[in-house]
Order: structure tokens, then C-alpha cells, then sequence
């Protein structure tokens, strides 16, 4: 727009000092001096709107994910994020720089989500649309247009929605569904992924398939083998995938002996720094375009040793833990999946709740971390309505018992995950989050409240009363909502649409429209 104005002052400066050394004009109509009188405000107004600020703060959900209103940047480089709706011009946290370690301290974390400020439509200055946008500058008018269509969405202003023949998101179990539902179809429009190639397995391009931290595995490797969202050519990806194993470090890196840590945070660190070496895009952003996934205890820490994948990446965790650093608005919370045989077979299902005769249901160690002890002291054989163990007898099948439980407890263990959520939800158990500073998974679209019960550890000996308060006609609609949402915590082999494949990329993806990546030096391809 600035290119466009300058010729417009300058031509009128140059008509008023022609006017002044030519002989006197008879008086302009009154509407002419009115017209002269407003245009200067008209060309103000105009170019507020096209500078004011380029990203958006967007409240996709409700007051689950903690933000504020001084969460404004986030990155370097030409990366913003947006600021509140009420702000003026123009908004950038500054970033400092430790180029030799390729890390940097960003002063504030991004919002939780993006609302567009801008119309329905993408309006482009005719004097803009003459010159050649970069690829990075179509990247970021698509998901432009992404973030309108949502707005929309949200408002209610769309009616094909109803179209999609697999799935349509509905009921309060989605905090809005249908800005849901417009969001992942506009993912599976446009989202494209590169994933770098450096790396050898099995630190890299791998991961575990079976057991408790399967989900690392299971997704990493869907994701090298997928043809959809992946891309060959790093110059049309929105997102750049960070391909190592926490799970695999510790299991190959780790020097247990000693208990060091340093072999798995120089690995890490060495790869960042390769790919910042030889690629531009780590820069451009300071990783914030970046994304890890890792269902290891240690993944958070680990990140923690290259602050820009701590501060910029999108880090997708097990172990959400916002009292140790997890930042809802930035990172993404996935569930943590526990695969014995490497898939889900004959462990998704279980009777309708009339044929559920057991109040509560929980086994498990009681040497893994502070919840679980006051779990086993205040309920263990104390009472025949809550069937809390720490072994079970010989001859239970662990599964079956989840099946005859109306609630399925879920206490955190030494970190804030646990895997029974997902068995709770596989087996048509209510699950009942007992945890403390825990993100549940995908609550940036699910409305945890609508399909499980949480109970602060501090009372835990009050368990039982609390829910036998529950109603029949309140449980009843506790499980069918579980149930109903169940597919997006399951794992398939392909991946189906809105499973939990789908769903960690979906979150990802909402994380990647946070942000808007401005190139500082804007020479067309």
C-alpha cells in the first residue's frame, strides 16, 4: 500500500502549488471541499489497515489453554505472532541471538490460537498484485485464507460443512465443531510437511512401535511413509519435521552407568545445528515452523538444551507438564498409547454400561511417582465398589476389568501422562484424570469436561463419594460421549481420517497457523 500512496501525496502537493501560481479559480461546490476535506482521512484509514498488524489472535477454543494478552512474538527473523485484537500498529518482542550456538531467548511465548482480523475475503491492493510474491508469501496467504475460512466456520457463516462423508464433528464434546471440523479439512487441503534427511536410524527416521511409548514410533514412522502431507521440496512445506527418537537416545545414547545425560543432549544439539548449517529455513524462523514429537519422559528436557527448540519449535508431548515448562499455546499434548503387540487389535470395545457392575477400576505399581501412593493408601482392598490394586490377582485379565468399570482411574505417575486414558476410552470406561498441571490431549479442540471427570490429588480420599454423586443420567452421557470421540485416539494401520494420526498433525497444524513467517529480504522467485 505505501508504494501505492507516495504517488498520490506527491501528485496532490504538486496540484496545490499549480494551483497557487495560476490565476484564481472560481469557489469549489460545498461537495468538492467536503470530498478534499475527508480524503486525507480516507487515505489514513486505508493505511492503518494495511499496515496494522499482519497476524491474528484467533479463540479457537475456550479458557482450557492458558494465554495472555501480552503473548505477542515469538521467533526471529521475520516470524511474528499475533497480537491482541485491540492493538494498534505493529508488535515485535525482541530476540537474542547466539548465531555461534544457533540458539536464542525469546521474551514472550505465542497466543493460544488466531482470529483473523480481516474480511471474508483476502483483499489485495491492485498495485500489491503486480509484483511477484515469493513462495514463502503464498505459503502464508493460504494459510491466510485458512484462518478466514475457520473465522467463518466459527461464526457460522459456512453450510457445506455437512458434506464430509466419514466424520462430522458435532456435540459439546468439541468446543466448537464445526471451526473444528473446517480447520481439519482445511489441513488435509493444504498442510505440507519436509522432513529433513539427515540422520540414521535408529537415533533418526524411527522409532518404538510396541509398548507404553509407542505413539513416538507409531507416528514418526507413519509419517516418513506418508505421501499425502509429506513433501520432497522443503520450499512448499509449512512445517519441517525434526525426525529423531527421544525413546531410541536414552535406549542407545544414554550411558546408564553413570547416569549422564550429555551423549543425548549433544546428539540433539549437533543436529540442530546441521540443519541450520545447511539449510536456510531453521534460521528464517528460529525453528518455529519446526516441529518435535517424543513420548520419553525426557523429551522435554532434553529440548530444553537448544532454547530455540525450546522457546520457537512446537514441541508435541506425552508428558505435558505445564509446571515443568509445557506451553499449551506453543506445544501440543498426544496421548500416550500403549501398543503390547504393536497395534490395537481386540483392545477397542467392551459392553454397554448396564453391564458394568464395578464402580472403579485402577492396577498398577505404587513406586512410580507421588499420586499413586495416596491412590493405593486411602483405596487399595478397602472397599468392594473400588477395585484399586497394585497387583492383580492371579487369573484377572487387566483389560476385562476396564470393561466391567463404570470409571477407569487414571493417576499420573512420575510424569503427568498416563497410558490408561486411552485404554479408559478404548474399553468404554469414563475416565477420571487424577493428575495435576496436565494438559489433556488435543484440548485444543476437545472439551475434556463432556467425557471424563477430573479430581484434584488432594481429594483422592473423598474418591468414592465423588462419584457416586454422579448421576446415572450424567454417567450415561459421560460414556456415550467417550465413546463417540474414541476414534481420534485410535491407532489404524493405514491411518484413517480424524484418528490419532490425524489428530496430533491437526494440533500441529493449529500451532503452525499461530504463527506468520515474514522473509526479510522479499525478492521474487
Amino acid at each position: 500500500m505505501e508504494g501505492n500512496q507516495a504517488p498520490e501525496f506527491t501528485e496532490t502537493a504538486h496540484l496545490t502549488t499549480e494551483t497557487e501560481t495560476s490565476p484564481p479559480a472560481p469557489p469549489a461546490p460545498l461537495s468538492i471541499k467536503f470530498l478534499l476535506a475527508i480524503t486525507p482521512l480516507i487515505l489514513a484509514s486505508f493505511y492503518v489497515s494495511f499496515l496494522g498488524p499482519t497476524v491474528f489472535v484467533w479463540d479457537f477454543k475456550s479458557s482450557l489453554l492458558l494465554r495472555s494478552s501480552s503473548s505477542i512474538v515469538q521467533g526471529g527473523g521475520g516470524v511474528r505472532v499475533a497480537p491482541p485484537p485491540s492493538a494498534s500498529v505493529d508488535f515485535v518482542s525482541p530476540v537474542k541471538k547466539d548465531v555461534s550456538a544457533n540458539v536464542s531467548t525469546v521474551t514472550s511465548s505465542p497466543s493460544a490460537a488466531i482470529e483473523s482480523r480481516e474480511k471474508a475475503s483476502v483483499e489485495i491492493n491492485e498495485a500489491i498484485a503486480l509484483r511477484r510474491y515469493t513462495k514463502l508469501e503464498r505459503l502464508e496467504l493460504g494459510l491466510q485464507m485458512a484462518r478466514t475460512a475457520i473465522r467463518d466456520a466459527k461464526r457460522g457463516n459456512q453450510t457445506d460443512l455437512t458434506e464430509d462423508k466419514d466424520y462430522v464433528p458435532t456435540g459439546p464434546m468439541y468446543w466448537h465443531h464445526k471451526a473444528f471440523h473446517r480447520s481439519y479439512l482445511e489441513m488435509e487441503k493444504q498442510l505440507r510437511i519436509y522432513i529433513y534427511d539427515e540422520g540414521e536410524p535408529p537415533l533418526f527416521h524411527t522409532g518404538p512401535c510396541q509398548g507404553i511409548l509407542a505413539t513416538e514410533g507409531y507416528f514418526i514412522n507413519q509419517l516418513e511413509m506418508d505421501t499425502r502431507f509429506v513433501t520432497r521440496d522443503p520450499e512448499k512445506a509449512q512445517l519441517f519435521f525434526l525426525s529423531f527418537s527421544v525413546t531410541y537416545m536414552a535406549r542407545y545414547v544414554y550411558v546408564r552407568d553413570n547416569h549422564h545425560w550429555r551423549a543425548m543432549k549433544h546428539t540433539i544439539r549437533d543436529y540442530v545445528r546441521v540443519i541450520s548449517d545447511k539449510y536456510p529455513y531453521w534460521n528464517r524462523s528460529l525453528g518455529a515452523d519446526h516441529f518435535m514429537l517424543a513420548c520419553h519422559d525426557w523429551g522435554p528436557k532434553l529440548s530444553l538444551w537448544v532454547p530455540n527448540l525450546y522457546n520457537n519449535s512446537i514441541r508435541a508431548l506425552c508428558n505435558a507438564n505445564t509446571s515443568e515448562r509445557f506451553i499449551p499455546s506453543k506445544d501440543v499434548s498426544i496421548p500416550e498409547i500403549n501398543l503390547p503387540s504393536g497395534d490395537l487389535k481386540g483392545l477397542v470395545g467392551g459392553p454397554p454400561p448396564s453391564e458394568r457392575e464395578i464402580l472403579a477400576f485402577f492396577a498398577g505399581g505404587g513406586d512410580h511417582g507421588p499420586i499413586r501412593p495416596i491412590l493405593l493408601k486411602h483405596w487399595e482392598n478397602k472397599d468392594k465398589d473400588m477395585e484399586v490394586h497394585q497387583y492383580l490377582p492371579k487369573g484377572v485379565d487387566y483389560y476385562q476389568m476396564m470393561r466391567r468399570a463404570k470409571f477407569c482411574l487414571c493417576p499420573s505417575g512420575y510424569e503427568v501422562a498416563s497410558p490408561r486414558v486411552g485404554e479408559a476410552l478404548h474399553t468404554g470406561c469414563v475416565p477420571v484424570l487424577l493428575s495435576s498441571a496436565y494438559t489433556a490431549p488435543f484440548s485444543d479442540v476437545l472439551n475434556w469436561n463432556a467425557f471424563s471427570v477430573t479430581v484434584p490429588v488432594e481429594d483422592i480420599p473423598n474418591l468414592k463419594n465423588i462419584l457416586t454423586s454422579i448421576s446415572t443420567k450424567r454417567y450415561l452421557t459421560l460414556q456415550r460421549r467417550g465413546v463417540q470421540i474414541r476414534r481420534h485416539f485410535v491407532v489404524n494401520f493405514p491411518p484413517k481420517r480424524y484418528d490419532m494420526y490425524h489428530m496430533i498433525l491437526h494440533s500441529i497444524w493449529l500451532r503452525r497457523l499461530n504463527v506468520r513467517i515474514n522473509e526479510e529480504d522479499h525478492q521474487a522467485e
